[in-house]
C-alpha cells in the first residue's frame, strides 16, 4: 500500500497567515524532498486545522475544533478565517465552543459539524502485530540527512547573497525546485546581472505559462536560449518590445533568438543620427503638441515617444530616443 505520513505542529500559530506560511513551506520540503508531488487537487496532500481561540493576554487553552481534509491553501486559509470569527461570537454570545470534528463547505463558506470529538481512550488503539515497531538508528538517520538537498530557505539565502536579490525575489524562484533549478541554469548561460534573469522569469515567462495553463515542468524552451534573448536585451542588441515579440516567436516555433530577429529586422537601431531625425520630423509634424507640452502638459511626453516607437516601429534605442526627444523639447522652448 501507499504509507501516509501525518505531521503534526505545535499549537504556536497565532493567525491564520503564519498557518498558511507553513502549509507553504511544508509543501515546498516535500517537493523539494521529491517525497510529495504537493498537487493538492489529486489529494496527495490535505490539512487539517485546529481552531482555538481566547483573550488577548490570556494563556488559557480553550476548546478546541478541528477542520478535516482541506484540500488547497484557499481552503485552508477561508475555513480557519471563518471558524475563529464563529468561535469568537460564541463566546461574546455566552455560549461554549464543543469540541468536534468540522467539515468545510467550500460553496457555502462555513463548517459544518461531523462528530464529537472523542478523547484519545475513544479511539481504542491497539497494536498492530503484523507490524512490529520501526528502530531507527541515529546512524541511519545521519546518512538520510548527508543525502538531502539544499532546502528551500537555504536556497532563498544562498540567492540573496549570492545573486544580490531581493527576499521577495528571492522566495519566487525557490517556490518550486524546478523553477529555482532553470533560473541556475539559465543564468549559467547568461552574461546579464540575476536581477535580469529573475525579470524575464517573473514577467514574460510566468505570463506565458499562466496564459497557456503550463508549469514549468512543461516548458520547452530551453535555458541556453532564453539566456541568449536575455542578453540580447541587455545589450541593447534588441529593444524590450522586440524581445517580447522574439519571446513569442520562440516558446511557439522554438527558433532561435538570433535568426528571429534577423528574419523580422527587429535589431534595434542606436544610430543617434538616425534617430535625431525621426525625433526632428515627428516635433514638426506635431507643433499643437509641441506647445502644449512646453505649456506643462507633461504627460505629452510619452505620447511623443510613442510616436518614435511607431515610426521606428519599437526598433528605436528608448534611452537615446528620450534624450534626443528631451533636447528637441528644450530648443523650442528659445
Amino acid at each position: 500500500g501507499v504509507p501516509l505520513l501525518e505531521i503534526v505542529s505545535e499549537p504556536d500559530m497565532r493567525t491564520v497567515e503564519a498557518a498558511l506560511d507553513y502549509a507553504t513551506k511544508v509543501r515546498a520540503i516535500l517537493r523539494y524532498l521529491g517525497v510529495n508531488s504537493g498537487d493538492m487537487e489529486k489529494g496527495v496532500l490535505r490539512f487539517e486545522a485546529n481552531i482555538s481561540v481566547r483573550p488577548v493576554g490570556s494563556d488559557e487553552l480553550r476548546t478546541r475544533t478541528e477542520i478535516k481534509n482541506l484540500n488547497s491553501f484557499r481552503a485552508l486559509t477561508r475555513a480557519s478565517q471563518y471558524e475563529i470569527e464563529r468561535q469568537i461570537k460564541i463566546y461574546e454570545d455566552g455560549g461554549s465552543v464543543l469540541q468536534e470534528t468540522l467539515g468545510w463547505d467550500d460553496v457555502r463558506g462555513v463548517t459544518i459539524s461531523q462528530r464529537g470529538k472523542e478523547d484519545a481512550h475513544d479511539y481504542r488503539y491497539f497494536p498492530e502485530p503484523d507490524l512490529p515497531p520501526l528502530q531507527l538508528s541515529d546512524a541511519w538517520i545521519d546518512s538520510i540527512r548527508n543525502q538531502l538537498p539544499e532546502l528551500p530557505e537555504a536556497k532563498t539565502a544562498r540567492f540573496i547573497s549570492d545573486f544580490d536579490l531581493k527576499r521577495s525575489e528571492a522566495q519566487f524562484l525557490t517556490s518550486e525546485k524546478s523553477l529555482a533549478d532553470y533560473f541556475e541554469s539559465v543564468l549559467s548561460k547568461s552574461k546579464s546581472p540575476a536581477k535580469a534573469v529573475h525579470s524575464w522569469i517573473a514577467g514574460e515567462l510566468m505570463r506565458y505559462l499562466n496564459e497557456s495553463n503550463l508549469s514549468i515542468d512543461d516548458l520547452t524552451l530551453s535555458p541556453e536560449s532564453f539566456a541568449k534573448l536575455i542578453d540580447m536585451t541587455t545589450e541593447k542588441v534588441i529593444s524590450g518590445n522586440s524581445a517580447k515579440v522574439v519571446f513569442n516567436e520562440m516558446v511557439k516555433s522554438g527558433s532561435d533568438p538570433e535568426q528571429i530577429v534577423k528574419e523580422k529586422n527587429l535589431a534595434q537601431v542606436s544610430d543617434e543620427g538616425f534617430i535625431l531625425e525621426t525625433v526632428t520630423k515627428i516635433l514638426n509634424d506635431n507643433p499643437k503638441e509641441v506647445e502644449s507640452y512646453l505649456a506643462g502638459k507633461d504627460t505629452l511626453l510619452q505620447w511623443f515617444m510613442g510616436q518614435i516607437a511607431r515610426t521606428t516601429k519599437g526598433k528605436a534605442d528608448p534611452n537615446i530616443a528620450k534624450e534626443l526627444l528631451l533636447k528637441g523639447l528644450e530648443e523650442r522652448k528659445k
